[in-house]
């Protein structure tokens, strides 16, 4: 897949001479995505991922797409980060964030297995397995991916 404009500025994040300058292009776009989130070959923010915020606390594999106005955080942000159970997120090889998908996580780590999507608009406030798919407010399991 050819990387677009936003995609490479989200790879270039990591570039020890353009990385903060990267980061605050994709912030000036509304893309908060802090340099210290790994991820993967092949990411991409579908229509520019205008909206995107992630918890500077996630691991990303290959082949991710995230659409626009998903974001990653805490569930208990009236906690103090020092008083919190959250680790972070892990979203596994080939997920899809859909547009407005909202992933909360209260404890540990919330893992998005490998294949999995998480419809639009949905709230998702637990981990998923592989290949499943995920819709609603809360989120819940609809189906699999084939």
């Amino acid at each position: 897949m050819k990387k677009d404009f936003f995609s490479r500025l989200v790879y270039a994040r990591k570039s020890p001479l353009f990385g903060k300058f990267a980061y605050l292009i994709l912030k000036t776009f509304g893309i908060e995505i802090p340099r210290s989130v790994e991820i993967g070959e092949n990411f991409y923010l579908v229509h520019g991922g205008f909206g995107v915020v992630i918890h500077p606390n996630t691991i990303i594999g290959d082949d991710v797409r995230i659409y626009p106005g998903v974001t990653l955080g805490r569930a208990d942000i009236h906690k103090l980060i020092d008083q919190s159970d959250f680790k972070g997120f892990t979203i596994e090889k080939d997920a899809i964030l859909s547009a407005g998908a909202k992933l909360l996580c209260k404890s540990g780590t919330m893992t998005i297995g490998a294949g999995s999507v998480i419809g639009a608009n949905a709230v998702l406030l637990e981990s998923t397995g592989e290949n499943e798919i995920w819709v609603g407010i809360p989120a819940k399991k609809k189906g699999m991916r084939e």
